[in-house]
């Protein structure tokens, strides 16, 4: 499962970076969200919190806080474009829900798997839910009407 996870994220990458029509969908000008604003964050959490200070486990945390916060660059360009096609709209959507099923799997492994405790990707899946949680909103009403996916401005 890791590979193909790894597989078709490269695939995303080089879709969006050389396939011809997939990339004259980029608009620079739009895409001005400052990353630093959430790496630099995300790596002095990291270093704060986590399980043991090894390189590894740092990183590992790292990982997480960076995930939990990642898509909030390309929700601020959904919003500030407010041009959503059918297929970012789904690809969008279908992230948070394996976020949320993940939740669920948690919560199963909880009652199921005897000292099954792991608060660090616990609260920064939940982050993460909670980050797509408008977004959800407004798929599934777009999708209730019938009409093309908008986010307000």
């Amino acid at each position: 499962m890791k590979l193909i996870f790894l597989g078709s994220s490269f695939s995303i990458v080089w879709y969006m970076r050389q396939h011809k029509i997939v990339r004259r969908t980029y608009d620079k000008d739009q895409d001005t969200f400052r990353h630093i604003f959430l790496i630099l964050p995300c790596l002095l959490l990291a270093l704060l919190i986590n399980e043991k200070f090894t390189f590894k486990e740092v990183m590992w945390s790292f990982s997480l806080y960076l995930e939990a916060v990642a898509i909030i660059p390309q929700l601020v360009l959904l919003q500030r474009t407010r041009n959503i096609d059918n297929l970012t709209g789904q690809y969008v959507f279908l992230l948070g829900a394996y976020r949320a099923l993940y939740i669920l799997n948690w919560i199963y492994r909880y009652f199921t798997q005897p000292h099954y405790v792991h608060w660090i990707p616990w609260i920064a899946g939940l982050v993460q839910t909670l980050l797509y949680a408008d977004f959800f909103y407004y798929y599934f009403q777009s999708w209730k009407n019938n009409k093309k996916l908008e986010l307000p401005a």
